[in-house]
């Protein structure tokens, strides 16, 4: 459906209750796509134990299969998003994606599983992009960066809820009634979405004439060529999601692993009713995993998006910066936190590498907002998810999941402890790349006229 043939458009006046509704109901979908994605991460213990695979064979069954296509379809969806109603292509994909997650409760064997999350994938490529296009229609310039941090919201409360919902329905339903509920809640939310959200007029707030008219791929590229932070940026936040989403792959697994004895303990304070005789570890895990997450990633997130906008209103270097430093700030609390055997410890050590590691997401994608024109802004973070997604998700999961087969030998448990530390190390990676982006953003930034 083109933007000319759908329903009324947003007009240049919206109310703020509309925005804050349309902020609220893209973050519960952001926040399905993340419980969706995330979900495995905690049901990968009894999948493992059930399926018998090792933990590379699990990081390439959670990681690989989702971002084959993830990626790589996300470019021609985008593309799409360009051209069409964009919230009918995200409701669309929010379809998909969740029919897709029921469909994992059915795997019998690790390959059906490969691809069953491979379909996942496929949904959640049109997701993304077009909903960054959309806030940035409904919002802006000088509030984009705060209003994408907002609905990166979805990230930590995703994993948080998937996490935590996950450990509950693992311990008490099986893990394959986990993927059939939440892929049928999904599926509820699409026409809620699509019958409430209007489709906002492309560049309104990108001055008098802005350039809205499709464009091919091939001058996307060409455009990005151009622009070196583009390129910083994107390997810049692809080396940092390989540790991030490793370690929200395998952070539960750890916790099993290395402190699996401390965990009911830790968790005494909690009321009865979450604390069910015998509960198994994973159900403790859960609990931690989620805390952590939804506290550090929040206030990540949010500081990351806040500091962004008010520091580059004058220096829109600062959409780097403040990554940059971010990143070089969580290597220490990792390292620290990953050398612990005190389990409370951790907990407090992890709240702030979480949070430091999150904070790129407002500025980075408000960024590449900024260095495109209108019409070219869902396919070029298509492409920038392309490279952070093919190379951060699929490499992230694996990666740690082989270091720590590898160390399974000399380290036993403790194999995954070493693996997380080692990965960390590829935040000073990032670091490097986003402090040479900051040198080269204020030349590529488009203001708008």
């Amino acid at each position: 459906m083109s933007q000319q043939q759908s329903a009324p458009t947003a007009s240049q006046q919206d109310s703020k209750a509309y925005l804050g509704w349309v902020m609220f109901v893209l973050v519960v979908v952001y926040t399905f796509n993340f419980i969706d994605r995330s979900i495995i991460s905690i049901l990968a213990i009894p999948i493992q134990q059930e399926l018998g695979v090792t933990d590379f064979q699990m990081g390439l069954m959670r990681g690989l299969s989702f971002a084959i296509l993830y990626s790589t379809l996300g470019v021609p969806v985008a593309w799409m998003a360009d051209r069409y109603n964009r919230v009918w292509i995200v409701g669309a994909a929010l379809a998909a994606w969740s029919v897709m997650t029921a469909v994992c409760g059915l795997a019998g064997n690790a390959v059906q599983l490969f691809f069953a999350r491979m379909g996942v994938g496929v949904g959640e490529a049109g997701g993304i992009a077009p909903s960054y296009s959309i806030i940035s229609d409904y919002f802006p310039p000088h509030k984009r960066a705060t209003m994408l941090a907002v609905f990166s919201l979805g990230i930590p409360i995703g994993s948080a809820v998937g996490i935590m919902y996950g450990g509950i329905m693992a311990a008490f339903y099986g893990w394959r009634m986990a993927f059939f509920v939440i892929g049928i809640l999904g599926i509820l939310l699409v026409p809620i979405f699509l019958f409430t959200i209007k489709e906002p007029k492309r560049g309104r707030f990108d001055g008098p004439k802005p350039d809205i008219k499709p464009v091919k791929i091939t001058q996307v590229i060409r455009m990005l060529r151009a622009k070196k932070s583009f390129w910083l940026i994107s390997f810049g936040a692809a080396s940092s999601s390989i540790v991030g989403y490793g370690v929200s792959a395998w952070l539960p697994a750890f916790l099993v692993r290395s402190y699996g004895d401390q965990l009911p303990q830790f968790f005494e304070f909690l009321p009865a009713g979450m604390l069910p005789a015998g509960a198994p570890p994973i159900l403790y895990a859960a609990y931690f995993f989620s805390a952590v997450m939804l506290i550090g990633g929040m206030i990540g997130i949010l500081m990351g998006g806040y500091l962004s906008d008010k520091l580059g209103v004058k220096n829109k270097a600062m959409y780097a910066l403040v990554p940059g430093t971010a990143f070089l700030l969580a290597v220490p609390f990792y390292i620290t936190g990953m050398l612990t055997t005190s389990l409370g410890l951790l907990f407090f050590i992890l709240l702030f590498p979480l949070a430091f590691s999150l904070a790129w997401l407002g500025p980075v994608v408000s960024a590449i907002q900024h260095i495109v024109p209108p019409n070219m802004r869902a396919t070029a973070t298509a492409v920038y998810l392309l490279i952070n997604n093919l190379l951060g998700l699929a490499i992230g999961d694996p990666l740690i999941g082989k270091i720590s087969d590898i160390l399974r030998e000399p380290f036993g448990d403790d194999s995954l402890r070493y693996a997380i530390l080692f990965g960390s190390i590829l935040y000073l990676v990032a670091a490097v790349l986003f402090f040479l982006a900051a040198k080269q953003l204020p030349k590529d930034w488009i203001k708008a006229e």
